[in-house]
C-alpha cells in the first residue's frame, strides 16, 4: 500500500485516479505530477515500486504544490483573515450560513442544518388560536 502526503493510494486504481485521493489534487494536476516523476499513468497502485512513489512524492513537495494539512491550514487562515477584517463573507461563515450569494429562506439546509420546529407554528396550534378567539 502506497501513502502519499499521509493518505493511503487505493491499490486497484491506476495511478492516475489514485493521486486524486489526496486533497488538493485533481485530474489534471494528477497527470502533471505524473508527467514529470515519468510513471506511466496506466499503471496500477499495487505494481508501483518504492522508487517511483519516492518519485511522485519528491515531484509533489517539490512543486510546491499545497496538499492535505497545508491546504487545510491555508483555508482556515483565509477564513479566519475574512471573519476578523470583518467582511461581508467573514460574517457569513461566522454565522453559518452560504457564503457565496446562495437564497436562504427557503433550502441552504446544507450550512443551516436540520429544520427547527417553531412552536405555535403547526396546523393544530393556529387551529386553536383560531378557536379561542372566536
Amino acid at each position: 500500500m502506497s501513502r502519499i502526503e499521509g493518505v493511503d493510494l487505493p491499490v486497484e486504481k491506476r495511478v492516475e485516479v489514485a493521486l486524486t485521493y489526496v486533497r488538493g489534487i485533481g485530474p489534471n494536476l494528477a497527470k502533471k505530477i505524473i508527467a514529470e516523476s515519468g510513471v506511466s499513468p496506466e499503471i496500477r497502485v499495487k505494481d508501483l515500486s518504492e522508487e517511483q512513489v519516492s518519485k511522485i512524492r519528491e515531484v509533489i513537495q517539490k512543486g510546491g504544490y499545497r496538499v492535505e494539512g497545508e491546504l487545510a491550514a491555508e483555508t482556515a487562515t483565509n477564513i479566519k483573515r475574512l471573519k476578523e477584517i470583518g467582511s461581508y463573507r467573514g460574517l457569513r461563515h461566522a454565522r453559518g450560513l452560504p457564503v457565496r450569494g446562495q437564497r436562504t429562506k427557503t433550502n441552504a439546509r446544507t450550512r443551516r442544518g436540520r429544520k427547527m420546529a417553531i412552536a405555535g407554528t403547526s396546523k393544530s396550534a393556529i387551529a386553536a388560536k383560531k378557536s379561542e378567539k372566536t
